[in-house]
């Protein structure tokens, strides 16, 4: 039996998301004149770098997307919560995933509400609607409103907010959950994942981790307890 992955129209709406993204992120990028990412950070909060950033996709790699998938269907999630959604590409893949585990729910949550409206459509174009929904807003603030358990937690949003993020989530996680971190490699101008990657790797913390050499670099951790 196929996957819902490689079915339509989940196939269609992604490839369509990923090209526009091949097409359109370089420009993006150029247009918001952004040329040193460290001054970025320190001159702007999430917010404002949201806005900035409000054409760019920045989204999962296509790997690092069916890794998601993989990882997904292995643990037979079926509650996921996902921390930046943009357009909605990495939400597809993780909501396949989650109706071919025989259903459930994905939250997504974006900053920027023009992705938020963006994405939505894109969901309820590949037809998943039923198993994913998008918060707008601060997850920090958005994601406090969570099912008792929570299977898969996927980081991929402002990266000097994920500490922050994780601790809102933590008290969901199940024992055995899953947390991944996307874009550990990617350059930012300085280390801006060192507080996230130092805690999923502290045993006291109550996880195992291990880098994925994937795409940008996909830091997975494991919930103990």
């Amino acid at each position: 039996m196929p996957s819902t992955l490689h079915t339509e129209p989940v196939a269609t709406v992604l490839d369509g998301l990923l090209e526009a993204e091949r097409e359109g992120d370089e420009r993006a990028f150029a247009e918001t004149g952004v040329t040193d990412p460290k001054s970025a950070w320190a001159e702007l909060d999430a917010s404002q770098m949201a806005e900035t950033f409000k054409d760019a996709s920045m989204s999962v790699s296509k790997e690092g997307g069916e890794l998601l998938y993989l990882l997904t269907r292995a643990t037979g999630a079926r509650t996921v919560v996902e921390y930046g959604t943009s357009f909605g590409v990495s939400t597809l893949y993780l909501a396949s995933a989650v109706r071919d585990n025989g259903g459930g729910q994905v939250i997504g949550t974006e900053l920027q509400a023009d992705k938020v409206a963006k994405a939505t459509e894109a969901i309820a174009a590949a037809g998943l609607s039923d198993i994913a929904t998008v918060r707008v807003g601060d997850a920090r603030e958005t994601l406090r409103d969570l099912p008792e358990s929570v299977d898969l937690l996927l980081m991929d949003g402002w990266p000097n907010l994920n500490r922050a993020v994780l601790q809102v989530v933590e008290p969901r996680l199940r024992r055995g959950a899953l947390v991944l971190v996307d874009d550990m490699d990617m350059e930012f101008g300085f280390d801006i994942h060192r507080e996230m990657r130092e805690y999923l790797a502290d045993p006291a913390s109550g996880y195992l981790s291990l880098p994925l050499p994937v795409a940008h670099g996909i830091l997975a951790g494991v919930r103990l307890g």
